[in-house]
């Protein structure tokens, strides 16, 4: 439960448990679920989409107003993408030392379910399913379910 707390930029305990609960009622395998909401955050958009280098990057370069969600201006990390909006770094913004190394390093792949234009624009095509989604160790988000469920 922490890992994927943590991974997300820290979510409160309270936005956790809401997001848990909604898994929940949501039709379907409550994991799967869990995941799939928690990767509709604005900020994990932005940190799968490379426009920061980090999920704890990407969450204050949100807050601080650096991004537009289908030509509005949008500063809340938790603010939730739905499938067809234009994520893109605002004009102002794209020239900041942070974007520009965090697009061209070549580190980590932008996955499947967000199509980029390489430079500061992209969409966000669908909500994934655990398997897609590229995790730097094995996240087990049923022994989170587990914990909830008890």
């Amino acid at each position: 439960k922490q890992k994927l707390k943590g991974y997300y930029g820290n979510i409160g305990e309270k936005q956790f448990r809401k997001y848990y609960e909604e898994a929940v009622r949501r039709k379907g395998d409550t994991s799967e679920n869990l995941i799939a909401l928690l990767e509709r955050r604005l900020d994990a958009v932005v940190y799968r989409a490379k426009f920061v280098p980090t999920p704890w990057a990407a969450r204050q370069f949100v807050n601080h107003g650096h991004i537009t969600v289908n030509g509005k201006r949008v500063n809340i990390p938790s603010y939730r993408v739905k499938p067809g909006d234009v994520i893109e770094v605002r004009e102002k913004s794209r020239n900041m030392a942070l974007v520009l190394e965090a697009l061209q390093s070549g580190e980590r792949d932008v996955p499947d379910y967000i199509t980029t234009d390489g430079k500061a624009q992209a969409t966000f095509v669908r909500a994934p399913e655990l398997a897609e989604v590229p995790y730097p160790v094995k996240m087990e988000p049923n022994l989170v379910i587990e914990y909830y469920a008890s």
